[in-house]
């Protein structure tokens, strides 16, 4: 299987909740967030975060799903991935799997993982990616 890197930026535009429960200095929340993805992934996508804020500057957690449509180098579906983000007192990591057999269309058995940086204000992301054969009953 070919490993494939695209890279690209995106716009993205958020739609925070009210917290839902706050207690012992940590608040959790519900965030939607919008994204429009240009370069090699040509899409949109719908992100559903929920997130835990801590009354430590810089620490926070938080997991998302997030549903991708349109194309990938010209092949076109859709695909989802699971976000898992922590914050330690100012130090990021932040982790995007595509889910397992979630793709759909012509990006039928992707696989991959997706990094995010925000460089001067710009989003960029970087999806390392292959398609597996499909699996037979």
């Amino acid at each position: 299987m070919t490993q494939n890197t695209a890279r690209g930026t995106f716009t993205i535009t958020h739609h925070a909740e009210p917290p839902y429960d706050t207690q012992d200095g940590v608040t959790l929340a519900r965030t939607r967030f919008e994204k429009v993805f240009s370069g090699p992934l040509d899409a949109t996508s719908t992100v559903h975060m929920l997130s835990a804020l801590t009354g430590t500057k810089g620490s926070a957690g938080y997991v998302a799903l997030e549903r991708i449509e349109g194309s990938l180098d010209g092949r076109k579906g859709s695909f989802v991935c699971q976000h898992n983000g922590v914050m330690d007192r100012g130090h990021a990591s932040l982790w995007l799997t595509v889910v397992p057999d979630s793709a759909a269309g012509e990006l039928a058995g992707l696989r991959g993982r997706m990094h995010i940086e925000i460089t001067q204000g710009v989003h960029h992301y970087v999806l390392e990616y292959q398609f597996v054969p499909a699996v037979t009953a």
